[in-house]
């Protein structure tokens, strides 16, 4: 329970004071990744359902990317490799040139880092709809820059979300000590979840 805490909840927006037994308790609400609606590499539709009642990693990427693309979806291939028995865990990885990366495109490009996309969707939308969810959504850098190498600047971070659609992290995605990191606060998160339902299923069987 006390290593939980560890991991921060970014975005502090607002407090809500309720009173429980007769004492006032100040919650804070956080930033809540908002809902989307976007196409992954089997031309499918996913929305927010595809993270119901599960954490997460998301990153933003493009298939001609060539400076730190490869390197991040190296990293990410390995998260994907070590989560691959977490069943409460999913990625999703955007693409920020819409234009170029269609459905075939992205497909394949699944295929070269083994992307399941019940598991890990590479997912396009509207460009517009993908920089809101970047900008306003992870609270990234997200922009088309004709100096950055391949025409588009885009944030280099992997982004850890819990099930309340929290942000809890942010790691350099290029950096293997970030990304182990990374792999260990997914166990964190994982082992806490898995204990938190442990014990609503013996409190469940009380119940019964």
């Amino acid at each position: 329970k006390h290593r939980m805490l560890l991991l921060p909840i970014y975005y502090p927006i607002d407090t809500k004071q309720t009173i429980v037994n007769g004492k006032e308790i100040t919650d804070t609400i956080y930033h809540t990744i908002p809902d989307f609606k976007f196409i992954n590499q089997n031309g499918d539709t996913i929305t927010q359902n595809f993270i119901t009642n599960k954490f997460f990693v998301a990153d933003f990427f493009f298939t001609t990317c060539p400076a730190i693309c490869p390197k991040m979806m190296f990293n990410m291939k390995q998260i994907n490799v070590v989560t691959e028995k977490t069943p409460d865990f999913v990625i999703i990885s955007h693409t920020v040139n819409p234009k170029h990366d269609s459905v075939p495109v992205l497909a394949k490009y699944a295929q070269l880092v083994h992307a399941d996309a019940k598991k890990w969707a590479l997912v396009t939308g509207s460009k517009k709809d993908i920089y809101d969810m970047g900008i306003d959504g992870y609270k990234l850098a997200v922009d088309e820059d004709p100096r950055a190498p391949g025409g588009f600047l885009h944030s280099e971070l992997f982004v850890l979300v819990d099930k309340q659609k929290r942000i809890r992290g942010y790691y350099d995605g290029t950096d293997s000590a970030a990304v182990n990191k990374l792999m260990r606060d997914i166990k964190m998160l994982s082992a806490t979840y898995q204990a938190k339902e442990g014990k609503a299923k013996i409190i469940q069987k009380h119940h019964d």
